[in-house]
């Protein structure tokens, strides 16, 4: 299995997963695919600190760099008011507390579905991906 191969859906609860991870708040997961074109699902959190922000946008891009998926954008990484972590279908936005309501996403996005993320069977499609890799890597190598 490569991390191509995973759906949108899959992808986002796996970066929901890397947050709470990390101790992120206010998880949401919706599903915008009806009301955009530039994305499928935007995965939302908040952190208690801008350090806390930064440590969550670290770790979901260093787990999927593990799984082979790369951003396409990250934004905010320096300030840490505001991170943005565009992976094309799924896009992650990681606030700070008090930015979160300031721009107010969820209430700008209020009427889109939302959806629940499972953690553990998200972390486990993970390791299952990036074992996968790893083998292929070492497959190539010999």
């Amino acid at each position: 299995m490569s991390a191509n191969s995973i759906e949108s859906q899959a992808k986002a609860g796996i970066m929901a997963a890397l947050a709470l991870d990390k101790k992120a708040d206010g998880l949401k997961i919706l599903k915008v695919s009806e009301q955009t074109s530039y994305a499928d699902y935007l995965v939302l959190c908040s952190a208690a600190s801008e350090r806390q922000v930064q440590a969550v946008a670290r770790h979901i891009i260093d787990e999927l760099r593990l799984a082979g998926l790369r951003p396409l954008g990250q934004e905010g990484m320096d300030q840490g008011h505001w991170v943005l972590l565009d992976y094309g279908e799924v896009v992650v936005h990681i606030f700070f507390e008090g930015a979160r309501s300031y721009y107010d996403l969820d209430g700008f996005w209020a009427e889109v579905p939302s959806e629940t993320v499972d953690e553990a069977a998200s972390l486990a499609l993970l390791k299952e991906v990036i074992a996968a890799r790893v083998e292929e890597r070492k497959d190539a190598a010999l």
